[in-house]
């Protein structure tokens, strides 16, 4: 028999949901592409109605003392978090890390060395971009940059936008900085295995990000994720912002079949540039195991 309809956030779910708690685990502040301080995002999720939340900053777990202070001044539960870039069969993949001891030197030194070359690929990307007729990208981008170590293609989307070139950040992507597109430079990011190595050495639970997102073969999908279950990988985002409800059904199939769990988290960035705001996903469909059951006790 078919479950209630469940609405969250504007959305409808016409089968079972597996679990009602408003989890929101992957979310980015300035310190990475966000534009809200880690403070300021744990008070929009407390307002939002999450129950537990993440920062998960792309490479960088500078933000996570003062969004677990922050959360624990509002009684919001937290998960220490990240989000590595990953080269994956020609394609970045982000691998979200959860629960992590954020001190353990293999992961400290694995993001650091992961940040590294940023700012060549930016000065690349500008360059690019001069020879389409944008100049001064570079430099436009880094009024976006909290931390000049993660600069990347968001800032650039920003000063674009800004600056009258496109008129929101989508746009921004289906013109340029995008594969075979003026300002795209690959980069060379960590291989999976690094990823969940030093997610899983320092306590943590790895995570697919939005896979839906990936332009992965059948084949290379298959491949991902079963290289990252032999190696140790425990979970898949199933409910975030990039997926459609076919999507979320599709990945809740795969966390079944290679016996992972299932995360949520609406990739939160900013007011003004969100798809989703924080807290206002669809519950988890039935019939997958909740991520945080495998992290209550890293849960502060």
């Amino acid at each position: 028999m078919a479950g209630p309809v469940v609405r969250t956030g504007g959305a409808a779910y016409n089968h079972p949901v597996s679990h009602l708690l408003n989890a929101d685990l992957h979310s980015h502040s300035l310190i990475s592409d966000g534009t809200l301080t880690p403070e300021a995002l744990a008070l929009r999720a407390s307002a939002q109605g999450v129950e537990l939340w993440a920062l998960t900053d792309h490479d960088e777990l500078a933000g996570q003392a003062r969004a677990l202070e922050a959360a624990c001044r509002l009684g919001l539960r937290y998960l220490t978090g990240t989000e590595i870039s990953v080269s994956f069969a020609g394609t970045t993949v982000h691998i979200v890390g959860l629960g992590m001891d954020t001190e353990h030197p293999a992961l400290v030194e694995g993001l650091r060395a992961t940040r590294g070359g940023r700012e060549a690929r930016a000065r690349a990307m500008s360059a690019d971009l001069e020879r389409a007729g944008i100049g001064g990208a570079y430099e436009g981008a880094l009024r976006y940059v909290d931390n000049p170590e993660l600069i990347s293609r968001t800032h650039f989307a920003r000063h674009l936008v800004d600056s009258g070139v496109c008129a929101d950040t989508h746009e921004v992507f289906r013109r340029f900085l995008a594969e075979g597109k003026p300002g795209y430079v690959p980069h060379r990011w960590a291989s999976l295995r690094d990823a969940v190595t030093w997610i899983t050495g320092a306590g943590g639970v790895a995570v697919v990000a939005h896979p839906a997102r990936y332009r992965l073969t059948t084949n290379e999908e298959y491949a991902l994720f079963s290289e990252f279950r032999q190696l140790g990988g425990q979970a898949v985002e199933v409910v975030t912002a990039a997926h459609s409800q076919a999507e979320t059904v599709k990945y809740a199939d795969f966390c079944r079949e290679f016996g992972l769990a299932a995360s949520r988290g609406s990739d939160f960035h900013s007011p003004q540039e969100s798809r989703i705001d924080l807290g206002q996903l669809p519950d988890l469909p039935g019939g997958v195991r909740p991520v945080w059951e495998l992290l209550e006790s890293r849960i502060h």
